[in-house]
């Protein structure tokens, strides 16, 4: 068995977080020196034109020592995100009838010339 999955093997209390296509797992686990740490999971369901799909994770480490600091700056993230654009969620994606205003400068600068089609995966 590989070193991280003897890392991951105990697994203490579990919460999981469906949003949409993406769904987070957060889980306390147990080192081998029976200490505890967080990871948090992102999945995103991914589904090509045939039908099939497959799904992509993402994963956090957080441990004890970086807990304050962690949860110090999430929490000014979110608060800056809230108080600078309330709790609605605005985007086309999440809002079938969402209509963006441009005005006129935006209007010239989204021309397809401008675009470049760039995929990019998590490092």
């Amino acid at each position: 068995m590989r070193e991280n999955d003897m890392l991951e093997k105990e697994e203490i209390f579990s919460k999981v977080l469906r949003a949409g296509r993406r769904t987070y797992f957060f889980d306390v686990r147990s080192t081998k020196a029976d200490d505890y740490y967080i990871t948090i999971t992102e999945s995103k369901k991914f589904t090509e034109e045939d039908g099939s799909y497959h799904f992509k994770k993402h994963k956090i480490y957080l441990y004890k020592e970086d807990f304050v600091a962690f949860t110090e700056i999430l929490n000014e993230m979110t608060n800056f995100v809230i108080e600078q654009k309330g709790e609605e969620v605005i985007s086309e994606r999440h809002q079938k009838d969402f209509k963006r205003e441009y005005n006129s400068v935006e209007a010239e600068n989204t021309s397809t010339e401008s675009f470049t089609d760039v995929s990019f995966d998590d490092i």
